[in-house]
């Protein structure tokens, strides 16, 4: 891997939260990073803080030409890129039957769509050079779906499943595909940047709207730290020979493995009726 003092980011999404961490990180540790935010006001501090190897670059992940501005802004600066973060997204609560079709088609395209964009778009540069990383900030709704996240969580699912993919198409081409699925951890996803439907359905108020309450009431008390995940995110870009998937968060790794032994419990239980669909032994 190229050191990270030689290395050159694409980060989206720097304004806020896990980008900002990231992109802030990566500059500390002597990365040249393209920090990129719907407006560059918000990302201006960083250039001025590291001049020369921090680049502000305009980007609404969803625009196609500002897509395709940003990684030519990026190689015409800095001569060459390493590492792309997809980072860019938000956001969107609600019972699925509560759910506005607008809404929830706006975030899919952010989180899924144009994030996949994103990355075929650097895909023939790294094919070219036979060498990058790709790292995805997934979320445990991508491992997990519960009540009121449903939307996100699909949009987080469909990023996982083209991402596994994806890293099992370039292995061989020195490209390394990482997704990173984060708990619960201290941004502005349930605070700020966190949609939810107007509609209320009264029939969903315990199943959905108390989870709901409960993710805004633990907005700023939540146990991650938005920093040290930062930190693994740019240890995970040097690294010789990084996960695919990396949950990251106590609760998430303790969840997880509630929700794996459940899954085995299940095959086990079910595992007379799985196998009963096939032909019988012997069958021609």
């Amino acid at each position: 891997m190229t050191p990270i003092t030689e290395s050159v980011w694409l980060i989206t999404g720097c304004s806020t939260g896990f980008g900002r961490e990231i992109a802030l990180c990566a500059l500390q540790r002597g990365a040249k990073v393209a920090v990129t935010a719907r407006r560059t006001e918000s990302v201006a501090d960083l250039c001025r803080e590291y001049p020369g190897r921090a680049l502000a670059v305009p980007l609404d992940i969803t625009d196609a030409a500002q897509r395709e501005t940003a990684l030519q802004a990026t190689l015409d600066h800095f001569g060459r890129l390493d590492v792309l973060v997809n980072n860019a997204g938000y956001g969107y609560v609600a019972a699925i039957e509560e759910g506005e079709e607008d809404a929830f088609r706006a975030m899919f395209e952010t989180n899924f769509f144009a994030t996949l964009a994103m990355t075929r778009l650097v895909l023939p540069y790294f094919r070219q050079r036979r060498r990058g990383r790709i790292i995805n900030n997934s979320s445990q709704a991508g491992l997990m779906a519960n009540p009121g996240t449903g939307f996100y969580s699909a949009s987080k699912h469909a990023l996982e499943g083209v991402m596994e993919a994806l890293g099992k198409e370039v292995s061989e081409l020195g490209i390394d595909v990482i997704t990173v699925q984060p708990g619960a951890f201290r941004t502005d996803w349930s605070g700020r940047s966190m949609q939810r439907s107007a509609t209320r359905i009264d029939d969903y108020a315990e199943s959905v709207g108390s989870r709901l309450d409960m993710i805004a009431a633990i907005d700023g008390k939540q146990p991650g730290d938005p920093v040290r995940a930062a930190q693994v995110f740019v240890d995970l870009a040097t690294m010789e020979n990084p996960p695919a998937q990396l949950v990251l968060g106590a609760g998430l790794l303790q969840a997880y493995r509630e929700r794996l032994t459940g899954i085995q419990q299940r095959l086990q239980a079910w595992e007379a009726v799985s196998v009963s669909a096939e032909y019988p032994e012997g069958t021609p």
